[in-house]
């Protein structure tokens, strides 16, 4: 039994480059690149997707893994599954901006732990949004169907040397815009009610100028303000499932599906 080098090379190329787009995409795609989860857990992640995958992939490409056009693809993969987790990540990203203004409004700014997520100190009430997206997020079956997109994505857009050209980068530059207008339909409620509360003591010390609004004022605004992030959480579902979907759909134009 005689196997060359060339058959040795289409064996490898065939579980490499799947595997790396997979990889990719688990790197930065929220949950499962949250520094929560240990590297080996995603490791086998991407070891199982990617053997369920190969199945339903096209076949790949007969190239050498190590020659230029090799690690071409191998740069296209990883920029195709970087591109599809992003997008979705910076739906979550509206979600820590968003709590992070209502934060600062109702004056629980100062309230801030470390985000075990990012690593880095954020207030509580942003990670509270970010907790309640990712049950939101896991509720649709939106891991489903993120990884459906994956499986899609080796068909209409299959291994090769070209993939990501300026189009490609557009979409995602268009889609940075996204995050900032999300966390904004995010924290409206809350700024818009916090407002009138400040008129209103506005209004008050005009009135009466013997008045401590410091020490009055902060109570009460961070009451009002807790009932107000309370009775608006219910409309929190229905912005993240529009963001969701609008996430998937511009990870399937990402693809190559325009439907």
């Amino acid at each position: 039994m005689h196997i060359s080098s060339a058959e040795i090379a289409a064996w490898v190329g065939a579980f490499l480059w799947p595997l790396t787009r997979v990889s990719a995409l688990l790197m930065v795609a929220p949950i499962f690149g949250s520094r929560v989860t240990p590297g080996r857990v995603r490791l086998m992640i991407a070891l199982a997707l990617t053997w369920a995958i190969l199945p339903f992939a096209p076949p790949m490409p007969i190239v050498e893994p190590l020659s230029p056009d090799g690690l071409l693809v191998t740069v296209q993969q990883v920029l195709i599954g970087l591109s599809m987790g992003f997008i979705l990540r910076l739906v979550f990203s509206a979600l820590e901006l968003g709590g992070q203004v209502i934060a600062m409004q109702v004056g629980l700014s100062f309230a801030s732990l470390a985000d075990p997520q990012n690593g880095e100190q954020s207030p509580l009430l942003s990670q509270i949004y970010t907790l309640l997206g990712t049950l939101i997020f896991l509720a649709l079956n939106g891991h489903l169907l993120l990884i459906q997109l994956l499986v899609d994505s080796f068909t209409v857009l299959p291994v090769a040397p070209t993939g990501a050209d300026r189009d490609w980068l557009w979409i995602l530059v268009n889609w940075g815009s996204q995050m900032f207008a999300g966390a904004i339909l995010i924290s409206l409620p809350a700024i818009a009610s916090l407002l009138l509360v400040n008129l209103a003591f506005g209004v008050m010390v005009r009135a009466a100028p013997q008045l401590n609004i410091f020490a009055v004022g902060f109570p009460i605004i961070l009451v009002l303000g807790l009932l107000i992030i309370l009775y608006s959480l219910p409309t929190l579902l229905y912005q993240l499932d529009h963001m969701f979907a609008e996430a998937f759909r511009t990870i399937g134009k990402l693809a190559g599906d325009n439907g």
